[in-house]
Parts: structure tokens; C-alpha cells; sequence
């Protein structure tokens, strides 16, 4: 298409200058600028520190970028926007593969999952046996709260998006084991984060135990997270993390190796 016809879209009454503003603060940052003072933005888009201060006010307000002290970065949620990117990648196809061979190595179902609000959201998955008492395939959601696939994802947020995820957060008991304080559940986050994996046991429903490792970007970010799924016994934990998380890890790097690759 020539540059012209760009030009001339641009100075039509179709072109939407704020919308595209807005999104050149968001596409400003980058590996080399993951945080930036106000000036630094109004300088890399070449807006008015006025015009850039609105912006990214308004960002901050929606969610897609954070401050910190005096300067700006991207939020987790900016990978929501993402999430149809996945989509047009075929993230399943990418994935799936590798998620089928963890799983006839474990003899255990295997999932992939990403974030979504307070749900986690299946984009790969290959049941051995039948679990749990709803059927789940991709595009299922779960709440995020109670699952080892949740915590992961959830360990990706900042301390103060931490606490505002959990203040709107309801958390509903699903069982005995169902962790429902909300010190207790950031208690959980916070040991997935700093050990790398969660495991949880019969909290979603009676006698499934999971465990989860993250999946990161080429920025070290967590988009998303693998599990297994297990039948509970007495030594389910330490056959999980014993036997199966250096084989769930090892599968989370290929995983990362194959999306990384294909540009996400």
C-alpha cells in the first residue's frame, strides 16, 4: 500500500488520533525500556509530556500500566491483549505436542494454561484419566484461586496487584481442604513464586492433586503455566514433586523454547 494512502487515512475523520497515541506509549516499552520516567515516554513517542502524562494515566487506570515511584511499566494485564495473538499463533497446535509427550512420560493428565482476570483458561491439554467429575478441554476455565496452574500465574503479579486482585477476589469452598482466607491464598502465591511450582491437594475437588511450573517469555515474564493432574494418596505430594516436577520443568522449557521461537 503506498504511504500516501496511510497520510490520507490519517488526516480522515476514520483515523483515531487518541487511540493511536495510546497505543504508541504501550508499544514505547521494551526489553531496553521496561521502565520509564515521563519524560523518557514523552521523548520515545514523540508527544508532549502533557499529552503523554494523560496517556499514561489513563493506562494506569485501565490497568495496563503500573508506576513506580516516578516511573511507568507494563502491567501483567497488557498480556490480555495477547491472548488473541495466541490465538491466531495456534497456541494449542504449537504446544500440544509437547504437552502430549510430558504426559505419556508421566502417565499423569497434562494442561497448559494462561490467565484470564481470576480464571485460569485451558489452551492445551491431554487427560489420561478422568479426574475430576467436569470435563475439561481448551478453552475451559477454572478459578484460579484453588489451582496449582493459578498460583503459578498469579505469582507473576506485583505485590500491590497482588492485593488488589485478592480485595474483589470471593473465594468459594470447594472442599474440606479449600483454602478461603485471603492471607492464607497470598500465602500460597507467594511459596509458588519464590519455590517456582505449586502444588495443591484436594482443594478444588476431592481427590485430585496437581502440580504447576510457570512458562516465561524471553523477558523472564510468566504468559502462562504447566501442570499435572493426579489421583490423591497418602504420598501424593512426594511423588509429585519428587518423581514429576523435573520432568514438568524440563517440558516448561521446551514449551518456552517452541513459543519463543515463533515470535511471542
Amino acid at each position: 500500500m503506498p504511504a500516501s494512502t496511510d497520510d490520507e487515512f490519517e488526516n480522515s475523520r476514520d483515523y483515531v488520533q487518541s487511540l493511536a497515541r495510546g497505543l504508541a506509549v504501550l508499544d514505547s516499552f521494551g526489553p531496553e525500556a521496561d521502565r520509564m520516567s515521563l519524560s523518557q515516554v514523552a521523548e520515545r513517542t514523540g508527544l508532549t509530556r502533557a499529552a503523554a502524562r494523560r496517556l499514561l494515566l489513563t493506562l494506569q487506570h485501565l490497568g495496563y500500566v503500573r508506576s513506580e515511584g516516578r516511573q511507568f511499566a507494563l502491567s501483567p494485564k497488557v498480556l490480555q491483549l495477547g491472548h488473541r495473538y495466541l490465538g491466531a499463533l495456534n497456541l494449542t497446535d504449537l504446544t500440544q505436542p509437547l504437552v502430549e509427550a510430558l504426559s505419556r512420560q508421566l502417565n499423569e493428565s497434562c494442561s497448559l494454561a494462561v490467565l484470564d482476570g481470576h480464571d485460569i483458561v485451558y489452551v492445551a491439554r491431554v487427560p489420561v484419566r478422568r479426574i475430576m467429575t467436569v470435563s475439561l478441554g481448551v478453552g475451559a476455565r477454572l478459578p484460579a484461586f484453588c489451582a496449582s496452574l493459578g498460583r503459578v500465574l498469579l505469582g507473576r503479579k506485583s505485590d500491590a496487584e497482588l492485593r488488589e486482585w485478592l480485595a474483589v477476589l470471593k473465594p468459594e469452598r470447594f472442599t474440606a481442604h479449600t483454602l478461603t482466607g485471603k492471607e492464607k491464598i497470598r500465602a500460597a502465591i507467594e511459596r509458588a513464586r519464590r519455590d517456582g511450582y505449586s502444588y495443591v491437594e484436594q482443594e478444588l475437588e476431592l481427590g485430585l492433586c496437581s502440580l504447576a511450573v510457570p512458562v516465561r517469555n524471553r523477558q523472564g515474564e510468566i504468559i502462562a503455566a504447566l501442570n499435572l493432574s493426579t489421583p490423591y494418596r497418602p504420598d501424593a505430594e512426594h511423588y509429585a514433586t519428587g518423581k514429576c516436577l523435573p520432568a514438568l520443568r524440563k517440558a516448561a522449557a521446551a514449551i518456552e523454547k517452541t513459543i519463543n521461537a515463533s515470535g511471542f
